[in-house]
């Protein structure tokens, strides 16, 4: 499954354990109707995914949705769901923070009186 969105939060990485176990959450934002504020986990080496991206980035996320079933000590069973990341592209690569958005295709108008001896206009 994906989900895209804006990076609302990316948290730091933490470990658990004597094995180092190794989680970190980020929080996008769906763009729909009514935007969804979505907690996604990477754990272990997709740890390091993140360390690219920054809050306020446009990305699609490759998820995993799991779910476990837990008893607590007086007989009730309670159930958990988790949404795992295992990649993350960015949405907006072609822009660049320094340079503004490129207008739609269908703004230009094409070009269609073109003549063999008008096409090089270079001074040289």
């Amino acid at each position: 499954m994906e989900l895209q969105g804006k990076i609302k939060i990316i948290e730091e990485t933490k470990t658990y354990g004597n094995n180092g176990f190794r989680k970190r959450g980020m929080v996008i934002t769906t763009e729909e109707q009514y935007p969804q504020h979505v907690m996604i986990e990477f754990v272990q080496d997709k740890t390091d995914l993140l360390n690219a991206y920054q809050v306020g980035m446009n990305v699609k996320v490759s998820i995993n949705v799991g779910g476990r079933e837990w008893v607590n000590p007086q007989g009730e069973t309670k159930y958990f769901n988790s949404i795992t990341g295992w990649r993350i592209e960015n949405v907006d690569q072609s822009a660049s923070p320094n340079m503004p958005p490129m207008p739609p295709e269908d703004a230009f108008e094409p070009t269609s009186d073109l003549k063999e001896d008008d096409h090089d206009d270079l001074p040289f």
